[in-house]
């Protein structure tokens, strides 16, 4: 029988959800322990109760941003795939979306922080560096066979446009580059005709 989590573990998970959505929005810099805690609705004072130090908390936030980033994209790729898309196809169309391109604070942690994570300390940037790890693997279990070992370039291509797509802005400009990168990725990689 499951139990339903408690108090003090709900408002730890309302703090990391918080600092996920602050860290893919302003940065790792960005995340300040009073800000976070007041965005939660909480006092700054009960930070300690639930964490040994900021980087323990950046470690859970990305984590949780890219255990969310990664719901979000297999819910939309088994959506496209229902409609006939392959899974690589599914997979590069959602990545590189015009949704994906407007909501930095919900998207890959990996598009919004890939700069900032070898600034960090060694904890956090281990943390990140297992975040980059779960996007090459996603993409290399979509790959054809005789690609797989391609999956990082592919992976590095896909966060590659959509940084440059957000540096560009979420106008036509920017949907224009993500456009034009869906069609190269799927013209070197996807044996599926389109849907």
């Amino acid at each position: 029988m499951d139990t339903a989590p408690s108090r003090k573990q709900l408002t730890h998970d309302r703090i990391v959800e918080t600092a996920a959505g602050v860290m893919r929005e302003a940065g790792f810099w960005g995340v300040g322990v009073a800000d976070v805690m007041k965005r939660a609705g909480l006092t700054h004072g009960g930070f300690y109760a639930h964490f040994a130090s900021r980087d323990a908390l950046l470690c859970e936030a990305i984590a949780h941003a890219g255990r969310d980033s990664a719901a979000r994209l297999a819910k939309s790729t088994a959506q496209r795939q229902a409609r006939g898309a392959s899974p690589l196809r599914a997979l590069v169309e959602a990545y590189l979306s015009d949704s994906h391109l407007g909501a930095p604070t919900q998207g890959c942690p990996v598009a919004a922080l890939a700069s900032e994570m070898p600034r960090q300390s060694a904890e956090v940037a281990q943390a990140a560096a297992e975040r980059v790890r779960r996007l090459v693997a996603a993409v290399q279990r979509v790959l054809p066979e005789d690609a797989c070992e391609l999956a990082g370039v592919v992976a590095g291509q896909l966060v590659g446009a959509l940084q440059l797509a957000r540096a560009l802005g979420d106008n036509a400009e920017g949907r224009a580059l993500l456009a034009a990168t869906r069609r190269s990725v799927l013209a070197q990689f996807d044996n599926a005709p389109p849907h």
